[in-house]
């Protein structure tokens, strides 16, 4: 019985997925201090053009960048546990996985995103896809 399974890091993830493209409707916009939609070209004031790029796609699947996916490795990926014992308890046909983060001071979103969002910011290039 497997409990724990370890993604290779050829397998790592090359696009993030944008939950927007699958939405009914699109997201209502950000409202400004007036209350009146913020244009993506007012977020260029304070945020890299890829991040609101990204925050305003439809796109399904937006690109990993290179430099991003090799930090990553350095904790990604993390194993997947098969919760048997939960399963058990539940009288579930289903098998349920989870990530146990516990090994992770900051969990997992925290550096996941700030990689990310630190290459974005100090990138020079024009080229994000």
């Amino acid at each position: 019985m497997t409990t724990k399974i370890y993604l290779p890091e050829s397998e790592m993830p090359t696009h993030w997925y944008n939950v927007v493209a699958d939405m009914p409707k699109p997201p209502l916009p950000y409202l400004g201090p007036d209350g009146n939609p913020v244009p993506p070209e007012a977020m260029l004031a304070i945020f890299p053009e890829a991040l609101v790029m990204q925050e305003v796609s439809a796109e399904r699947w937006i690109k990993i960048p290179d430099p991003v996916r090799e930090a990553l490795t350095m904790w990604r990926p993390s194993p997947l546990f098969r919760a048997h014992r939960l399963e058990k308890l539940l009288k579930t046909p289903a098998k349920i996985y989870y990530k146990n983060e516990a090994v992770s001071p900051a969990g997992s979103h925290k550096p996941n995103t700030a990689v990310a969002q630190a290459y974005y910011s100090i990138s020079l290039k024009n080229d994000y896809t």
